[in-house]
Parts: C-alpha cells; structure tokens; sequence
C-alpha cells in the first residue's frame, strides 16, 4: 500500500508532525486494533459523514443502516460494477465493492457525507477499503485454520468412536488418510490424561506436540477433564509422563496392551489406573494385569453360562444384536450419558437399547448385582471373539478334562476356591481401616450405589458414606464411585463371599423353560 501512488507513504509525508489519517488507519491492524465495526466507524468520523458496511445478504456488519438503491448494490455484489457514486445539494454518496479474495465474504461499503469527495477523502475510502480486505482476509485464514482444526479433532473422534464399537476396519480406512500407519497394528494402548477442564485445550495441543503422528489424540467426549490418548509406539508413554512432570495437577493413567477391537477396555483400564496415579508420586499409572474374576471361574463352565444368559439376544438380526451389545456393554462401563457422548448418539437412544436388553433378559440394571452379573457375560463375550479364553474350540459343554460338566448357575461360577481366594484377599485389604469400610462399602453397593440410601441403612451421613467409598478406591486400587469394570469386580467379590445376596435371573436357572441354550 505504502509503494502506490499517492499511498499511505505519500499521505504521511504531507502531514509529517503529527498524527495522520494514514497512521490512524494503519494503527487498526495493529493485533489489539483489528476490528471492522472501529475502522467503519473510523471512517466515518474522519469523513465527517456516515459509513455503513453490508453483507452479500443485506445484513449490517457495521456502521450505521442507511436507504441504498437495491439494484445498485446487487450490481455491485454481482460484480457488474465495482463502484457507485452520487451527488447533489442534499449530500454525496460512495459505494464500494469488498470481498475476500476468496470470495467468502462479499459486502458493500457505503459512505455518505454532505460535502463532495475531493482527492484526500477519496484517497481515505479508497485505503480503508484496502485494510477492510486485508483484514478479512487474514479474518478468513484464522477462521479456516479454525476449522480445519475442529475438523481434524471430529475426525479423531470419528475414529475413537470406531474403535469403541470394534469397527476397527472403518477405522483403520478413515485414519489412512491423515495419519498413514496409525492403525496398521493389531495392539495398542490407551492412555488418559487428566487435568484441568479449563487448560484441556493446552493440553491437547501439548499432547500433539509429544506425541506427533505416533498416537491418536482426542478430546473425551464424556469427561471434560479427560484427554484420550491411543498408541502403539511405546515411547509415547515415556513422552506423556514427561508432559506430567510439566504440568502440576495432571495426572496419567495408561493401559495394558489390547488388541484394537477392544479399544473400550483399554480406555476402561486407562480410567482406572487413574485411581492410583492419584497416590503415585508420579502422578501417573499403568494399569497392572490381575487376576480377574472371569479368569479364575471354570472357562468351559463360563462359556456355556454366558451364551445361556445372552442367549435372548441370539434372535435378533445381526446388526441390531451387535448394536444392542455394544451400546449395554459401554453403558454399563460408563453412564449412559457418557456412552451416548461416546458412540456419538442421544442418551435417550442408549437408555432405550439398555432398556430393551433388560426386557429380553427379563432383569433390571438399577441393581447393582445384576449389572456386576451381566457385565460379567458381556466380557466374557468379548473375550471369546477376541481369542482370549484359552479353550481354543471348545463347545461350552465340557470341562478342562474334556468330561461332560452339567450347566452352571451363577453360584457354581462364584463357587471356586480359586474364586474365593481372591474375593477374601481383595476384600481383606478393607479391613485394616479403623471406619470399617468394608460395612460401608457393602451397604452402598446394596443400595445400588446410592449415597443417601446407604446413609439411613448405616445411621450415618451421605457424605461420610461418599467419603468412606473413595478411601476405600487407593486400597482396592479400583474406581469406584464412576460404574466400570472395577467396581463390578468388587461385587462379584462380595458375591463371592456371601456377603451379597445373588441376584434373581430368570435365565440362570437351567431347568427354567427360557434358560436353553438352544431353544
């Protein structure tokens, strides 16, 4: 602009000694000036007149309205012509074409005034108009660089949500193009970082910083604390640590290797190695591989109860059954909110799959027994399909001998030494707190999990019950008060004790009608 004829250059030399027009107007693309409703108004004053600055449809974007010829200013913005003038003893009147190079914003600048535009007003409109483009433009690089961010970010959602539901081809096909060889592994793991809601998007960008093109990072849907981090490099973990170390107050949990179909129990893992972050010195957690309660049951025994148990679910078409499975299995992982943010659908459509799995296995998921229960079925499910039960082909009707074994009910399963063994052990760690937790954890899970509840049954607070479960998270080294695998590992722990009550299922009773596995 300085190097035109009769620029801004020229224009302050003239004035040389104080503050000019030009140096006004330039002051405005100052990062602090940057603003089209100032520099309209701007020009207004210095004109001595009124300005007004419209869109393509009519609508004000700055200045103040005033009557213009409709057919003038739709030749203008078709481009029929590039500017207009009038004059007469009531006033003069300027319009000028703006658009973006690109042509996503296309306006008309008018300005009016009621002495005639001689050389140095027009020289002030026709620079203004220079800087109104300038700064549309670099308006409009901002505002693609915005959205070419929050697209990548939904597309890093997109297949999160893929992952969740197993879809790992279409998630493997939709990561190709931005992130080539993300995904081309058969293992991957989970990472959580959790900090502060409000320096989220820091962190996000700090993750991408560390990480590079070796991990999938994505806001969590669900938790606003949360950033969720999926890799298979193993120094992505060493680089988030480090992240840890950077920012006071984080915390980080991670998982054990799974394979990409089960992504969701990653994530579970992830969210519970949290829990003992918090106690770390670290800050940070790797999920440790323990002796899990499905893996200490009788595996041929296992199976034949779980198909039994989900064996409602078997006349379905395919597509909803999966549907139906998946969306139970990450409510019950999560709450339903939280599942519905995750699968990227309403909370109303998850409380109706739910609703509709608990009316074909005729059972109700405010207990906290069954849930513990059907969750049990749900990963011994995945397990199956994902290779991990170790029976290799066997039908679900023989034992490790290869003998026929008779159909088992819940009790049999919760029945093993084995079993037990771990439920005492696990459960014993309560005892040495002077509270006695383990009555309180006890009658909260009763309660389904409710506080209040809990509180009449013990002649306590809510609160001290609130706090009694969170103590009891670090010594069980569980999440608990958040629904999740955890805790559900816990309730089979206190049915495998006797210190719950069974839970009624219709179909766990094998001579019930309904409860064949066939039929």
């Amino acid at each position: 602009m300085a190097g035109q004829e009769g620029g801004l250059g020229r224009s302050r030399a003239t004035d040389a000694g104080t503050p000019t027009w030009a140096q006004e107007l330039l002051d405005h693309l100052r990062p602090t000036g940057r603003d089209v409703r100032r520099i309209v108004a701007w020009l207004a004053e210095t004109l001595q007149g009124t300005a007004s600055l419209q869109d393509h449809t009519g609508t004000l974007v700055a200045g103040t309205r005033m009557p213009l010829d409709e057919c003038l200013v739709a030749d203008i913005l078709a481009g029929r012509i590039a500017s207009a003038a009038s004059g007469d003893e009531d006033g003069h009147l300027r319009l000028v074409r703006i658009e973006e190079p690109n042509q996503t914003f296309a306006g008309v600048l008018a300005v009016a005034r009621q002495d005639p535009f001689d050389r140095r007003a027009s020289d002030i409109l026709t620079h203004t108009v220079q800087v109104l483009e300038l700064l549309l433009r670099a308006r409009e690089t901002t505002a693609a660089g915005r959205r070419l961010k929050r697209a990548t970010s939904d597309l890093r959602l997109a297949i999160l949500q893929l992952l969740m539901v197993e879809d790992t081809v279409s998630a493997r096909r939709v990561a190709a193009g931005l992130w080539p060889g993300l995904l081309d592994t058969e293992t991957a793991c989970v990472y959580v970082l959790e900090g502060d809601a409000a320096q989220r998007d820091r962190l996000v960008e700090e993750c991408l910083g560390v990480t590079g093109d070796r991990a999938l990072v994505v806001r969590c849907p669900a938790m606003d604390e949360h950033v969720i981090i999926v890799t298979t490099a193993d120094a992505v973990g060493e680089a988030l640590r480090s992240l840890v170390d950077r920012n006071p107050g984080t915390l980080l949990g991670g998982s054990s290797p799974q394979s990409l179909a089960r992504t969701a129990t990653a994530y579970g893992q992830a969210v519970s190695a949290l829990a003992v972050a918090r106690v770390q010195p670290d800050k940070a957690a790797v999920y440790a591989e323990r002796n899990h309660p499905e893996r200490l049951m009788d595996p041929a025994a296992l199976r034949e109860w779980t198909a039994r148990l989900l064996r409602p679910l078997d006349t379905l078409p395919h597509h909803t059954r999966a549907e139906l499975l998946v969306t139970t299995r990450l409510g019950l992982e999560f709450t339903a909110v939280s599942a519905a943010k995750v699968l990227g659908v309403s909370r109303n459509t998850v409380r109706a799959r739910m609703e509709r799995v608990e009316s074909l296995l005729r059972t109700d998921f405010t207990d906290l027994t069954v849930r513990a229960t059907v969750h049990l079925a749900l990963s011994t499910q995945v397990s199956l399909a994902d290779g991990q039960d170790g029976q290799d082909g066997q039908d679900g009707q023989e034992g490790h001998g290869g003998t026929p074994q008779a159909r088992a009910r819940l009790g049999d399963l919760l029945a093993g030494p084995a079993l037990g063994t771990w439920a005492r052990e696990l459960l014993g760690r309560l005892d040495g707190d002077a509270r006695d937790l383990r009555r309180t954890l006890r009658s909260w899970i009763a309660a389904g999990g409710n506080a209040e509840r809990a509180a009449q049954t013990l002649a306590v607070h809510a609160q001290t019950v609130r706090e009694h479960v969170r103590s009891a998270e670090p010594v069980l080294e569980r999440r608990l008060i958040a629904s999740g695998s955890d805790l559900y590992e816990v309730v089979l722990a206190h049915l495998a004790t006797g210190e719950l009550v069974h839970p009624v299922l219709l179909r766990d009773d094998p001579g019930h009608p309904d409860a064949s596995v066939h039929g």
